[in-house]
């Protein structure tokens, strides 16, 4: 593996505002967002929406907006959430693709999520995984657990592979009800992965991000950051800018010797539809 695919996941559904102000919950701060995270080094942004008051939504001409003013002004690859809020109904997390992204993120089961449970029944996981497949929108199977691989497992085996043929996962680690954000969490994730399976990133929340991060290029997968996922660069170092965990984990790629890949790399790597 020549280069690393770097993902941004900026904004999330937990973190509220008002706790957080330097957290981009305006199209205005996705836009600035993007183009710095682009500039840093990151080729594709996973999205979540927020309303006029700074709070969780999947109001589908808000999704559709940001689709529209990121591509309007980055080539970053853009992958919405159908995953929302842990409140949030299953039809209302299927029509994230009536906006026409070019990604979407597909959990692939239930897992309890610190005091809350992020609900992904197989009858849902199915529905989402063929209608991605009609609207040729490719696909990322999150992973929170070892139960999660296996349904990937399953998937596969029933109804193919996803639009593009190629298969990319990302390991989220270190969610309180998941895997822990360790070493031998991610190998033994990585060991049972599909053969299908042609590339994985990993995440690791909070304090496992680094330590996630270092695992992830030991082993040949990708990284996923941002302020999603990971609020502070050390104990007592807020992070200002979510351009800051993207040139980390860039310098971290680099020393790797697996530089950062381009959006346009990134489209090729994952097959992504070009023409939306």
């Amino acid at each position: 593996m020549a280069s690393t695919l770097i993902t941004v996941a900026p904004t999330g559904a937990e973190t509220a505002k008002a706790d957080c102000p330097a957290l981009p919950t305006t199209l205005d701060e996705l836009v600035e967002t993007a183009k710095r995270c682009e500039a840093a080094g990151a080729a594709m942004i996973h999205l979540h929406i927020r309303d006029g008051e700074h709070r969780p939504t999947l109001e589908l001409s808000r999704l559709t907006d940001a689709v529209a003013a990121i591509r309007a002004n980055t080539g970053l690859i853009v992958q919405l959430s159908t995953g929302g809020a842990v409140t949030d109904p299953y039809d209302h997390r299927l029509r994230v693709l009536d906006a026409g992204p070019d990604s979407c993120s597909l959990t692939m089961g239930t897992v309890n999520f610190g005091d809350d449970v992020f609900m992904n029944p197989w009858p849902f996981v199915a529905e989402l995984y063929q209608l991605s497949q009609e609207r040729e929108v490719v696909p990322e199977f999150e992973l929170f657990d070892l139960g999660h691989v296996a349904a990937l497992h399953r998937l596969l085996d029933k109804f193919g592979l996803p639009y593009g043929g190629r298969v990319h996962c990302d390991l989220v680690m270190g969610v309180p009800g998941g895997m822990p954000g360790t070493t031998d969490a991610l190998v033994a994730a990585v060991n049972a992965l599909p053969a299908a399976v042609t590339s994985w990133s990993a995440t690791g929340i909070g304090r496992t991000s680094l330590n996630v991060a270092l695992a992830a290029l030991s082993k040949g997968g990708h990284l996923r950051v941002g302020m999603e996922d990971t609020l502070t660069l050390a104990k007592g170092r807020p992070v200002t800018h979510n351009a800051e965990l993207v040139e980390r984990a860039a310098a971290l790629a680099t020393m790797a010797q697996r530089p950062p890949m381009s959006p346009d790399e990134a489209r090729d790597f994952l097959n992504v539809k070009r023409d939306r």
